[in-house]
């Protein structure tokens, strides 16, 4: 019998076997948050299908996995698109409100942590780190290994999640991506996706358990020691505002970035919560 499975290196994930590991089971230790872990062949976008599934009642801690996205979403609805199961693409749906809305910006910052634990984990030669707020970099290069997205709506938060796991230097979206294959990094997609939700549960049940204080549980300090931008000269491309240049100083209290203006001092320093960041020069 021809196997359906063309590519030996990208075997599909088992959504049975994930069940097991991940959901809550009476008499089993570990955090009690993931309800049930769903796995598509395709879909045109996780966050779009879990966006629709809180606003028609379903109940936080759904995972959907998708082997392979058709429509896939970035930041400023930028294109994500992979060969079929050649990277993690899933999305959780979570309660956004456990915690005060000024503290929901450090969902996506909480969800960097957790991914770049599990890498660390897996993969413990491997270079990696964060870029505020919502890129997860790798290798000696430190190149794009994936993304985050997080889209409120109601009561309720989706976080959608991106890496690229066996992608080739052909099939890479753009010239500054990689994947954890061509960094050398053997990590397969069922533990690196395990590793991730195991993880992501853990912090984010302590984050709200302080409502969404992120110095009690280590949170601030575990981030701003993973954040590749700390100390780093960038640019801030902002939405209808010019272009701001300076050196990246530090993450306040809302997971916003505190940023010094070229020439200025720190009583000049500018607070960003949203806008593209380019690492343009030295770091401390």
């Amino acid at each position: 019998m021809t196997s359906p499975f063309r590519d030996l290196d990208r075997p599909p994930l088992r959504e049975a076997d994930l069940r097991r590991a991940l959901l809550a089971r009476p008499g089993v230790a570990g955090p009690a948050l993931w309800r049930d872990v769903r796995v598509v062949a395709s879909t045109e976008s996780t966050n779009a299908d879990l966006l629709t599934a809180a606003r028609s009642g379903q109940l936080p801690g759904l995972v959907l996995v998708a082997e392979q996205q058709t429509a896939g979403r970035g930041r400023l609805d930028r294109a994500w698109t992979a060969p079929a199961r050649s990277g993690l693409t899933f999305s959780v749906l979570l309660a956004a409100d456990a915690v005060p809305p000024p503290q929901r910006g450090w969902l996506p910052l909480l969800t960097g942590v957790a991914v770049l634990d599990a890498l660390r984990l897996l993969a413990p030669d491997l270079a990696v780190s964060l870029k505020w707020p919502n890129d997860v970099l790798a290798g000696p290069a430190q190149r794009k290994l994936g993304g985050i997205l997080v889209e409120l709506t109601g009561d309720d938060a989706v976080v959608g999640i991106g890496l690229n796991v066996s992608l080739r230097a052909d099939e890479l979206p753009v010239p500054a991506a990689t994947s954890l294959a061509l960094e050398d990094a053997q990590v397969d997609r069922d533990s690196l996706l395990r590793a991730v939700l195991r993880g992501l549960a853990h912090r984010y049940m302590a984050w709200i358990a302080d409502r969404g204080d992120p110095e009690p549980s280590g949170l601030r300090a575990d981030y701003l020691a993973r954040c590749g931008t700390l100390g780093r000269d960038v640019r801030i491309q902002r939405p209808a505002q010019p272009d701001l240049v300076g050196t990246a100083t530090g993450v306040d209290r809302y997971g916003q970035l505190v940023v010094r203006p070229a020439g200025g001092d720190e009583t000049d320093e500018q607070i960003v919560g949203a806008g593209d960041v380019l690492h343009v020069g030295r770091v401390w």
